[in-house]
């Protein structure tokens, strides 16, 4: 037996949730597999700037309008790069967010799923 706090704490209570421990994590990895196929497109300022992102959230590829490489629209990129990420990572999330509720046997809090 094993104590914990002044409480007995059951060998088969103790494997019963290390059991699910491990199929959590083994759901978890199967989920970031699927996500991984998972590709959204953002864009900022007409489409000048664009962003390529995978379900995990990994940025796959930039495209940035020449003309706002110049110097002096340093700003002006900057913004819509950050709104372009932004943007492909709200929608990274919808789309993780639709897989999970379409996810089997995952018991996730209220408001996960």
């Amino acid at each position: 037996m094993v104590y914990y706090r002044g409480s007995i704490i059951q060998p088969d209570f103790m494997f019963s949730k290390l059991k699910q421990f491990k199929d959590l994590r083994h759901q978890a990895k199967q989920v970031q597999n699927v996500l991984k196929d998972v590709v959204v497109h953002a864009d900022a300022d007409h489409g000048k700037v664009q962003v390529v992102m995978d379900g995990n959230q990994q940025v796959m590829g930039i495209e940035i309008d020449p003309d706002h490489l110049r110097t002096e629209k340093r700003d002006e990129l900057q913004k819509h790069l950050a709104e372009a990420i932004n943007s492909a990572i709200r929608k990274s999330q919808i789309e993780a967010a639709k897989i999970l509720k379409q996810t089997p046997g995952l018991n996730l809090p209220s408001g996960l799923g």
